[in-house]
């Protein structure tokens, strides 16, 4: 990778690790940035590789150097795409009308692919394969979600829509594979290369001219939110296209169903019931109408899910966190003696928690709510699916605790003002109880 600020390590080692499972070539004789030549052209890529091609600086980017065989084509993207609709009910239920199920299918095997975008696709079939299927499924459903628009919506806007989708998460090839696996902890590094990864997708899709700007906006988008608490651009409301709108949800759909687990629809639809400020709502609507019935299926099926713990209360961490919620320390956004941005930094994250409260609210576990259902219900569904809330608004407040901290961006040999750092500890430690 060049022109991104990242590392490029990670994708040289990924490419290597490939060369060990299936053959990579150099399709050009590789030079390093001063001219030497370092590998000639038809070179076997492997391991042993890998210190060699560490050690220079590469003027062209690597993936623009190696090629192999077995590079993804359109009719393999179909034939993962028909796989998937058969593994998951939910990807099922998208194609079950045959007329849609085939335009879904056909936007993905007619996808243009230039040879280093499906030679990075095959590094993710092989070497990554759980970004990859997540890959598919964002294809599947972001095409299918973009059919769902308008009786009359365009086989090239389907088309767009599945090619944003399917490379949405290209960038994530060139960082730490550490970020791929969301039980690890990331360290502040790690945590900005996060940040920047649809940077790096962008860059790497918009070099090849072969994917319209709607696509490479789309992609730039998938992390932000309507509210502006997402990333890397901090874009709200209309500054956010309609195809990253899609996107944005199709990340959020495919990483939840993507356990597999047959509380995931549940699960699901808590995220969407959370997150009402984050997402467009003629989108979720469409979503929601999706969803199967699941408190017969969790009967039927002998929940809880067995990879789901019900707490032991979740009433009593949900009223923790409306009470975290209530002491966000206010005077702080009307302080005249903090700088402008940083004033403004605090009014927006006071406006999430404001907003996080009204969702709980609406979600059914507002305090004078939650008294009303106690600690001991005896309902299998109804605790799983406060559990779920619970985690979710856990989670919430993490993510608001990680923005102040962000939006404030304390300097070396200075502190938080006292209100401030005590409630960053609250919810530091709230977030230890799940």
């Amino acid at each position: 990778m060049t022109d991104t600020g990242t590392p490029p390590n990670h994708f040289t080692q990924a490419v290597t690790e490939l060369g060990e499972k299936s053959p990579v070539v150099t399709s050009q004789t590789i030079f390093n940035d001063r001219g030497v030549k370092i590998l000639d052209k038809g070179i076997a890529v492997n391991a042993k590789l890998y210190e060699r091609l560490m050690a220079h600086k590469l003027p062209v980017p690597l993936e623009d150097s190696v090629t192999s065989e077995q590079l993804v084509t359109g009719s393999f993207l179909r034939t993962q795409a028909e796989q998937a609709m058969h593994g998951v009910p939910f990807f099922a239920r998208l194609g079950v009308d045959t007329k849609i199920r085939n335009l879904l299918l056909d936007a993905l095997e007619q996808l243009p692919l230039p040879d280093p975008i499906a030679f990075q696709l095959l590094l993710a079939c092989k070497v990554r394969p759980a970004l990859f299927l997540h890959s598919i499924h964002a294809a599947l459903f972001a095409a299918w979600l973009m059919q769902a628009q308008s009786p009359t919506v365009s086989r090239f806007d389907v088309s767009m829509a599945a090619a944003a989708g399917l490379l949405h998460d290209i960038g994530m090839l060139h960082l730490d594979p550490v970020l791929l696996n969301p039980q690890n902890t990331i360290g502040r590094d790690q945590r900005q290369q996060l940040y920047l990864h649809p940077l790096v997708a962008t860059t790497l899709i918009e070099r090849h001219h072969a994917y319209s700007r709607e696509v490479i906006r789309a992609v730039r988008e998938h992390h932000e939110f309507l509210d502006g608490s997402g990333y890397p651009s901090h874009l709200s409301g209309k500054a956010i296209s309609p195809l990253g709108r899609i996107l944005s949800l199709s990340e959020l759909v495919t990483t939840m169903l993507a356990t597999g687990s047959p509380a995931a629809e549940l699960r699901l639809g808590v995220q969407l019931r959370m997150n009402p400020h984050r997402y467009d709502a003629t989108l979720v609507a469409q979503v929601v109408h999706n969803l199967k019935s699941l408190p017969l299926t969790l009967q039927t099926e002998g929940h809880p899910d067995a990879d789901q713990p019900v707490m032991a209360d979740p009433v009593r961490q949900l009223l923790a966190i409306n009470a975290a919620l209530s002491a966000w320390p206010v005077a702080l956004a009307h302080c005249q003696t903090l700088s402008l941005p940083r004033r403004e930094g605090m009014v927006a994250v006071q406006e999430q928690a404001i907003q996080l409260r009204h969702t709980l609210a609406n979600a059914g576990v507002a305090p004078q709510q939650l008294v009303q259902l106690g600690g001991d219900s005896q309902d299998d569904f109804l605790q799983l699916e406060l559990t779920l809330l619970a985690q979710e608004a856990t989670w919430q407040l993490r993510t608001l605790a990680r923005q102040t901290r962000r939006r404030w961006n304390l300097s070396p040999d200075t502190h938080y003002p006292n209100a401030l750092k005590t409630w960053l500890d609250h919810a530091d430690a709230l977030e230890t109880k799940l």
